[in-house]
């Protein structure tokens, strides 16, 4: 089953036809909320791994 090239051009104007965009405001804000998540899990991280390095220098007794 074969399409012709123009049927489906057709078909993928009147798809995207369909799309609701969001506005610039929402993606500035979209983005500027996946990179604050992302620096906030990038600080736990930090901290969770900072703790339990030292919790393994304690329990092995390795010098700080």
């Amino acid at each position: 089953m074969a399409i012709a090239p123009a049927q489906f051009v057709r078909e993928v104007r009147a798809e995207v036809a369909k799309v609701t965009w969001p506005s610039r405001k929402e993606t500035l804000v979209t983005t500027g909320l996946v990179f604050a998540m992302a620096a906030a899990a990038a600080v736990f991280f930090f901290v969770i791994d900072q703790a339990a390095g030292l919790g393994v220098r304690v329990l092995f007794g390795a010098s700080i």
